[in-house]
């Protein structure tokens, strides 16, 4: 079984750079697994959809939310102006370092995405993981890397950060209100789609 993400080095899609005001967070994308997801980034990146917007919701040892023009987590669009389908593969997980879509449910991709950030795997996790679809690899590279395995076959996966990580826990470091909302600035400068 080829899991892109635990095989970076013989991936070749598109590169999505992320400059925010912390850094920049590089990131592999994987369009032959999640080809709408995908192609809704890129263009979206392209017309600078994402240029100058926060990440409004950052929960530390969680994920790192963006991908909201309206900054409030209830909006944004995607290029066909409706929700589209929810992607799953599987060999893409919410490894820590994956980028995947926010939704409101099933099928109600828009605009919004967010980071993994977690970095441990908590061990009551792991027998509900191998009862369920998880191979011992997945369980092995969980226990390794950290993640949120109860996100997988929820949110899509689409990407996986390749250099940058230091920037995305510097950012969920950063200080929240009690909506997890970030106090000061966070901010997404702009995204460079690199083929």
């Amino acid at each position: 079984m080829n899991y892109p993400q635990l095989n970076l080095d013989k991936e070749n899609g598109p590169l999505a750079l992320i400059k925010t005001n912390y850094g920049d967070i590089e990131i592999r994308l994987f369009p032959e697994q999640a080809p709408m997801a995908v192609e809704n980034f890129i263009k979206l990146s392209e017309v600078g959809y994402y240029d100058g917007i926060c990440f409004h919701r950052i929960i530390k040892d969680f994920m790192i939310q963006s991908g909201d023009p309206t900054d409030t987590g209830a909006g944004g669009e995607s290029i066909w102006n409706q929700p589209f389908d929810d992607e799953f593969s599987e060999y893409l997980y919410n490894f820590r370092g994956a980028l995947s879509m926010a939704n409101a449910g099933p099928n109600t991709n828009g605009s919004q995405f967010f980071i993994v950030q977690n970095n441990h795997l908590e061990d009551n996790l792991i027998d509900p993981m191998k009862k369920s679809k998880f191979s011992e690899k997945v369980i092995n590279a969980y226990r390794e890397y950290g993640g949120a395995p109860w996100l997988d076959f929820r949110h899509t996966v689409f990407g996986q950060t390749i250099k940058g990580m230091d920037v995305v826990d510097q950012i969920a470091n950063a200080k929240v209100d009690n909506s997890d909302r970030p106090l000061g600035n966070v901010t997404i400068n702009k995204i460079e789609i690199l083929k």
